[in-house]
Order: structure tokens, then C-alpha cells, then sequence
């Protein structure tokens, strides 16, 4: 592995979270497609893209920046998933895989942005 964030666990548990969530819309109704369906697969990118950015030659401060934009887009991804729950798109059992993932992910980039200090 070539690049810096590729070593990072909460980047890799990020790349699995955007396979569990695109596994998850392609059972998403016609309508949700550039919706609900769409906010959630971009949303759940964003994570590992923003880990990916602010990993790559950044100073430490922007780094922590850049982890930030990863919880929210993590906030994001919870706040899709109670919608799709709401909308009953969404099964309980599969709410709840991905909402561990989602908190395992923001403890993991709490706890890399704390380390950068």
C-alpha cells in the first residue's frame, strides 16, 4: 500500500462501510434512487474520501480538519439511515449492522483526530 491513509483501520472500515451501504440501496425503491439512495451512497464515500484527503501531505491541524468532515458525513449516513427506517425502506436488522458500523467509525476518527494533537 502506496499511500499513507491506505494503513489507516477507520479508512479501510470506511471503504467496507460504502459496500455495505451500496449492497444495501440496490434493494431501495425506484423513487429513492436520486434520493434517499443517492444522499446515502454519497454520504458513506465521503467518509473514506475526506480520511483519504486530509491524510495525504496535509499538516496535522488540516488532517484533524478533514476528520471532521468525515464524522458529519458519518452523521449523515445515520441520519439516511433513521429516514430509510422511517420511510420503511430499511429493515431494522440491516439499521442496525450498518448504525455499529457508523459508531465504530466515529469513535476510530475521534480517536485519530485526538492522536494528531
Amino acid at each position: 500500500m502506496g499511500f499513507k491513509f491506505e494503513k489507516l483501520q477507520v479508512w479501510q472500515k470506511a471503504i467496507d462501510l460504502t459496500e455495505k451501504v451500496h449492497n444495501l440501496t440496490k434493494d431501495f425503491p425506484k423513487d429513492e434512487t436520486y434520493v434517499l439512495s443517492s444522499q446515502i451512497k454519497r454520504a458513506a464515500d465521503s467518509i473514506a474520501l475526506n480520511i483519504a484527503e486530509g491524510s495525504t501531505g496535509q499538516t496535522n491541524p488540516e488532517f484533524q480538519k478533514f476528520l471532521g468532515y468525515a464524522i458529519r458525513s458519518n452523521a449523515e449516513v445515520v441520519s439516511c439511515l433513521h429516514i430509510g427506517r422511517k420511510r420503511g425502506i430499511i429493515s431494522e436488522e440491516n439499521f442496525n449492522i450498518i448504525y455499529k458500523e457508523t459508531e465504530l467509525i466515529t469513535v476510530m476518527t475521534k480517536a485519530l483526530r485526538k492522536s494528531l494533537n
